[in-house]
């Protein structure tokens, strides 16, 4: 038998400056009854516009620049279903001069029982010159980010 590699996410030492509250529904269900790891995806995109609308931004707009997704990483730690309310904190970590990671902490509401744990690697992009972009200061400010 094969053991297989897991993913190990660190998360120590994020300030979750952010925290929004989602409620699971019914297309977020995969077959096993719980929420399906693309479902997933689609709740951490929906805090994410939540963080960013709070602080007045938009994927398109943090500052001049827009923003896109270099890649996802999500640790899975219990199940959640329909019915179920989320609460996902959130906060910026390892932060480069174009690039920052987002981390996210998934938790189910009444237990208090951590649901997941993700990070999502996010790059500045200026979409108007079709190029990356350096993350821009009021971003950065209005975040409280700190670069690496």
């Amino acid at each position: 038998m094969l053991a297989m590699a897991r993913v190990k996410l660190d998360l120590d030492g994020v300030d979750f400056v952010f925290r929004t509250e989602l409620d699971v529904r019914i297309t977020d269900i995969n077959y096993g009854r719980h929420v399906g790891n693309d479902a997933l995806l689609g709740l951490l995109h929906e805090a994410r516009l939540r963080f960013l609308a709070h602080y007045g931004f938009s994927e398109e707009d943090i500052g001049g620049v827009g923003m896109l997704m270099g890649d996802a990483v999500v640790q899975f730690k219990a199940v959640a279903f329909r019915g179920d309310r989320l609460a996902v904190e959130m906060g910026l970590n390892d932060v480069e001069r174009r690039t920052f990671d987002l981390a996210y902490r998934v938790i189910r509401q009444g237990d208090g029982a951590v649901v997941a744990l993700a990070k999502t690697g996010m790059v500045a992009f200026d979409y108007a010159k079709n190029r990356l972009a350096d993350l821009p200061a009021v971003f950065l400010e209005k975040t409280g980010a700190k670069k690496a």
